[in-house]
């Protein structure tokens, strides 16, 4: 194999193994909005925002509206 040959694998190799880890942390989430919208309104149900925030911070928003 040449060098040229060896060089283009290592490389795609790396550029591979960054598009496998960015997948699951930012483009399946993106394409799946409604089931994190959903796991979010389960986990805050309960909390009461004014009083878990201090003084002078904004209150949370669904950071999925535009």
């Amino acid at each position: 194999m040449s060098k040229n040959h060896k060089t283009v694998l290592i490389f795609g190799g790396f550029i591979t193994a960054v598009a496998a880890a960015f997948y699951p942390i930012f483009y399946y989430p993106l394409t799946h909005k409604n089931e994190y919208r959903e796991v979010q309104k389960t986990n805050r149900s309960g909390i009461e925002q004014a009083d878990v925030q201090p003084l002078g911070v904004k209150i949370w928003s669904d950071p999925f509206k535009k």
